[in-house]
């Protein structure tokens, strides 16, 4: 008896948490595999098609040593903080007009973007 009055109540659906929509689970790291990593690493040294992102949080645009940035991340003259990383991550272009990120259009998901930022801010 008592066992089937737990069935009951677990299968309202008022009871049972509810799933999460989207990314809400995934962490930063998985946020930043799924939107960066086919180009980036986090690795200090490890460049690929775009620049490793190690340190990235404090580093002048365009200034990693043996990369070959584009002229308008050279000349970007900024320093990368965590506004500017999620301004950059929504809309590369807006940022950076010229920049070397296409396909790339940018992560409208605030909260990915957040993870990401995040993900990359933490000490390696």
């Amino acid at each position: 008896m008592a066992l089937s009055g737990l069935t009951y109540l677990l299968s309202q659906p008022s009871a049972l948490p509810q799933a999460s929509q989207g990314t809400e689970g995934v962490s930063g790291q998985q946020a930043f595999n799924n939107a960066c990593r086919t180009c980036h690493m986090v690795r200090e040294g490890d460049n690929r098609l775009g620049p490793n992102l190690h340190k990235i949080v404090g580093r002048k645009a365009g200034s990693l040593p043996d990369y070959g940035f584009s002229s308008a991340m050279k000349e970007a003259g900024f320093v990368w903080d965590e506004d500017k990383l999620d301004r950059f991550i929504a809309n590369p272009d807006e940022v950076v007009p010229g920049n070397s990120m296409k396909p790339y259009g940018g992560l409208s998901s605030s909260d990915d973007r957040k993870k990401i930022i995040a993900f990359l801010a933490q000490p390696r």
